[in-house]
């Protein structure tokens, strides 16, 4: 049967009403077409993400077919990706909750003293730091945790938060591959073989991608060095870090009560003062280290909502909650659902102050959530009308046969792009299984494939199909397409390194 007779087959088996299927090769044009203009309007800032996720796939759906059925297929991702929106909605409110109440001003003052006011050594820091955290496999808490503990030093120092994405970004991708994590499993599910025999075989390629990784830091930190030599008035910043409190630590997850005049330079990430806000006041040029009250950007030492008598009880919460993320016995939207509730009800006992600390934290829940689930008119618009079919069919079919033994090779380098546009699930369990199928005709064992299939996860963390990587941005401030300026081309590097080193100590065969 034809591709396009089994995609509307495909079709009416889910119940869309579809107006009509294009030949395959439409289907794949479309596809990357499709992909490939969402990244061009957000970089080149004509729309924002979410309005981008939204026009793009509706546009494209209507030319590939998908008729009066375009809405079930939107909906249908929609309710995929609601556990996550849950996940992201209550992981942002507790872990502001966690911030207002001033759990993590210790860490930000630790991190101060130990890393100074120089910014190669904050980057640095930074890229340790998500490293560290991504050892748990779950991209959303890594990036919710290094935010809160180093986007405070990035404004204090007029650093750029892009800056932090990408280095966040990369760390978080290169340690993907970990075999409690997503893309590792996938991979052994999909070939029947186990996620450990990926894994270990891959331990050189993934030191070596790490490397890659803390040296873009460095040199990224380097920049920001040179980019503010001589631009930061440091001893009137110390001031600020002096006691309880930390002068120039944001309030993250803040807006609701944001003034008037005050905006953000979202290419410098250095606050800059419009129509005379006191409250917005340039990092480089502060006027008076005894303003405490930097409004919607900054942390007060003396905010009316530290709980410094609450302390031991939120860290055993914070502690807790880490903990059931790990062993995965409950489901993790419901495990924030319930931190964030306890979290509400023993630091804010009050009804008035619970619904005050909720609204402050609502311009940051919609802003992810909201692309969150618009990221499900993409998602819904690539399967519901078979483009994601339709790419990975011809992908195996545009493979020369005289280049049949270098297979392995090949996977790696299709895994870059492949799980940039498409979500892990497709990649791993609609292409990998076919190009293994034709790879075992080689010689190429199913386990050699999925080593080679896991290098391309540096790319795929940047993807705007991985809500993690829309809430590091929305937390961060930070426009999607300025981060994918500075981090694709960073994280493609980290990728091949790997694949190389991969093949070079033998644990991915460069030929059959």
């Amino acid at each position: 049967m034809h591709t396009s007779s089994l995609i509307l087959a495909a079709a009416a088996d889910e119940g869309y009403d579809t107006a009509f299927v294009p030949p395959e090769g439409v289907l794949v044009i479309l596809g990357f077409a499709m992909v490939l203009t969402f990244m061009v309007l957000i970089m080149t800032r004509r729309l924002t993400p979410m309005v981008a996720l939204i026009l793009v796939p509706t546009a494209f759906g209507l030319f590939a077919g998908a008729g009066l059925g375009l809405g079930d297929m939107i909906l249908e991702a929609i309710g995929t990706m609601a556990p996550t929106a849950a996940l992201l909605m209550f992981a942002i409110m507790f872990f502001g909750i966690m911030i207002d109440v001033g759990l993590f001003d210790p860490l930000i003052r630790f991190i101060t003293r130990l890393l100074g006011d120089d910014p190669a050594k904050v980057v640095l820091g930074t890229a340790l730091l998500a490293g560290a955290v991504s050892l748990d496999g779950d991209g959303s808490t890594t990036f919710i945790i290094t935010t809160s503990a180093m986007l405070p030093i990035y404004l204090r120092l007029g650093m750029s938060p892009v800056v932090l994405t990408c280095v966040a970004g990369l760390m978080n991708g290169t340690l993907n591959i970990v075999p409690w994590g997503g893309p590792t499993v996938r991979a052994a599910a999909a070939l029947g073989v186990e996620p450990t025999d990926i894994f270990v075989p891959m331990l050189p390629s993934l030191a070596a991608g790490l490397v890659v990784a803390l040296t873009f830091a460095w040199f990224l930190g380097l920049s920001e060095r040179r980019r503010l030599a001589g631009s930061i008035d440091t001893s009137r910043l110390d001031a600020g870090t002096r006691g309880d409190g930390i002068l120039g630590a944001p309030r993250l997850f803040r807006g609701a009560d944001a003034k008037p005049g005050a905006r953000a330079n979202l290419r410098t990430g250095n606050l800059v003062t419009v129509s005379g806000s006191r409250s917005a006041v340039a990092v480089a040029e502060l006027a008076d280290p005894s303003d405490t009250a930097m409004a919607d950007t900054m942390l007060d030492p003396n905010r009316a909502t530290l709980r410094p008598k609450l302390i031991w009880f939120n860290l055993a919460l914070t502690l807790a909650v880490m903990v059931l993320l790990v062993l995965d016995i409950f489901p993790l939207p419901y495990v924030f659902m319930v931190g964030a509730a306890v979290a509400l009800f023993v630091n804010f006992p009050k009804l008035k102050s619970q619904a005050d600390e909720i609204v402050a934290h609502a311009p940051s829940i919609v802003g992810v959530v909201s692309m969150v689930l618009a990221a499900g008119v993409l998602v819904g618009v690539l399967n519901g009308t078979g483009m994601v079919d339709a790419m990975a069919s011809w992908i195996t079919t545009v493979i020369p046969a005289p280049l049949g033994p270098f297979m392995a090779v090949i996977t790696g380098v299709l895994s870059i792009p492949f799980t940039f546009f498409m979500s892990n699930d497709a990649f791993y369990f609609g292409i990998l299984p076919i190009l293994a199928e034709s790879a075992a005709t080689y010689g190429i064992t199913p386990v050699e494939m999925a080593r080679a299939s896991v290098t391309g996860q540096p790319v795929h963390l940047q993807s705007p199909l991985v809500p993690a990587i829309l809430l590091l941005v929305s937390l961060a401030n930070v426009n999607l397409g300025d981060h994918h300026k500075k981090v694709l081309w960073r994280a493609t590097v980290v990728s091949l390194v790997m694949l190389t080193v991969g093949v070079l100590v033998g644990s991915i065969p460069f030929a059959a």
